[in-house]
């Protein structure tokens, strides 16, 4: 039962894990779009295309409820260089179309994670193990693997995120669509790749952050449950 149990404790902890991870990307994506007015006027956007900011929000705010699927149609009419005419093309739609497919796997993820943890308290709870020994004790392991190999891909990154962002492409689709050419695609111009780079970081950020707030959590908890229990054997 003991291996049962630690078994159950590292998949709770890897299923925490990966919610917090789409947690964070839903923070960064939609909790504050002064984010993208800054992304914006840091990479000169309104110039490239020729667009007012709250043209350019506007346009911003209907992706993104798109790609939540709040709306089924990706069409916004709005004044690009001067003149009054439609932002996206069919590449942009279709390749907009294969990105909200993965969003919605990302929230599919999120739900079946949340799933899988009721299920292994459940457990740990009708077996009556030690669930916080437990739990602290299969974050630490988890947490530390995930550290290290988030830490490779940072380094990586680094490096040249060019490449980490054209093998993340690589291996999400299975086409060229989203190679665009800004002299012809709008898209590309409203989001540059340093764009996606600024993301990321932001993305890391309160990742990193929630990821410390569970395990300073969890120490908190495993030392207040050890201090605890010797305190009731003091007792007898």
């Amino acid at each position: 039962m003991r291996f049962a149990h630690w078994t159950a404790g590292v998949i709770f902890a890897f299923s925490l894990i990966v919610m917090l991870l789409f947690i964070s990307i839903d923070i960064v994506l939609y909790s504050d779009f002064s984010v993208y007015e800054e992304e914006y006027r840091k990479y000169d956007v309104l110039s490239e295309l020729d667009m007012t900011m709250d043209d350019v929000m506007y346009v911003t705010e209907e992706v993104m409820t798109y790609l939540r699927g709040d709306t089924d149609v990706l069409s916004v009419v709005t004044d690009i260089e001067g003149k009054e005419q439609e932002f996206f093309n069919q590449q942009d739609r279709f390749h907009m179309e294969e990105v909200r497919a993965l969003f919605a796997a990302g929230i599919r993820i999120r739900m079946g994670s949340c799933i899988v943890m009721a299920v292994c308290l459940i457990f740990l709870f009708i077996t009556k193990a030690n669930i916080i020994r437990i739990f602290a004790r299969s974050y630490q392991a988890v947490l530390s693997v995930t550290v290290l190999f988030s830490a490779v891909i940072a380094v990586v990154s680094f490096i040249d995120f060019n490449k980490v962002f054209e093998i993340f492409h690589r291996i999400f689709f299975n086409n060229d669509l989203w190679l665009f050419d800004p002299a012809e695609d709008y898209m590309i111009r409203l989001f540059p790749e340093g764009f996606f780079a600024d993301m990321a970081v932001r993305i890391v950020f309160v990742f990193a952050v929630s990821l410390a707030v569970i395990f300073i959590l969890s120490m908190f908890l495993f030392k207040y449950k050890k201090k605890h229990n010797k305190e009731e054997i003091r007792k007898f």
